[in-house]
């Protein structure tokens, strides 16, 4: 952690039950990243964890944000509206320091962020792992969630990602980073010939690159 970055966590309720957001706050942002986790774990992932450790001192106040389901030990996520209630429940608070505010998630929380968008006004959308389409069902596509987002969107997905490989993501208005040889979660085989830290250096120079296109 930088001496840029003061850590603190706040609690919100929200329509869906209590919220938590851990804050790694920049000494003078200009954006503020709220993200959150996906249905099958935490604001621990490795992708996580590396945005809040690198934005702060680039200016960028990250929120890493639990929905109200995993605070309450959980172990399944609830119905995808229900996601989207917790989502608007933290959104006065990750607007509440002033600076505009990127809508980020990965996997599940990627697509709230997508969904809710436009109507949260938010300054852009950050979709880690986007979940194009459930494993081995490319017919049951979710493009439309990503393509209606209706904000400048960025989506950093693994090369291996079984949720959508970023050859099948359909044309449309944002960016794309791929991460070599990732999966779901950017873990990468021993035979990648690239270790885990040089690929989470690939996730955060993207986000950092395209965060500072953003102005």
């Amino acid at each position: 952690m930088s001496s840029e970055t003061v850590v603190n966590t706040e609690t919100v309720e929200t329509e869906a039950g209590t919220a938590r957001i851990t804050w790694h706050r920049a000494e003078k942002p200009r954006l503020v990243l709220a993200v959150s986790h996906g249905a099958g774990g935490g604001v621990e992932a490795r992708d996580l964890r590396a945005l809040a450790a690198a934005l702060p001192g680039r200016g960028v106040s990250v929120a890493l944000v639990e929905q109200p389901w995993r605070v309450a030990g959980k172990k399944v996520a609830p119905a995808p509206k229900t996601l989207d209630v917790g989502w608007r429940g933290i959104w006065p608070a990750v607007v509440a320091p002033g600076p505009p505010v990127i809508s980020g998630g990965r996997s599940a929380g990627a697509r709230v962020a997508c969904r809710t968008a436009t109507e949260l006004g938010a300054h852009a959308v950050l979709a880690l792992s986007f979940p194009l389409h459930p494993p081995g069902r490319p017919e049951k596509s979710r493009a439309d969630e990503l393509l209606g987002s209706g904000v400048p969107t960025l989506v950093v997905q693994g090369g291996n990602d079984p949720f959508g490989r970023p050859d099948e993501f359909p044309a449309g208005g944002y960016d794309l980073v791929e991460v070599p040889y990732g999966d779901h979660g950017f873990a990468v085989p021993k035979r990648a010939g690239v270790t885990q830290e040089e690929t989470l250096e690939v996730v955060t120079a993207g986000v950092v690159g395209w965060v500072a296109s953003l102005g």
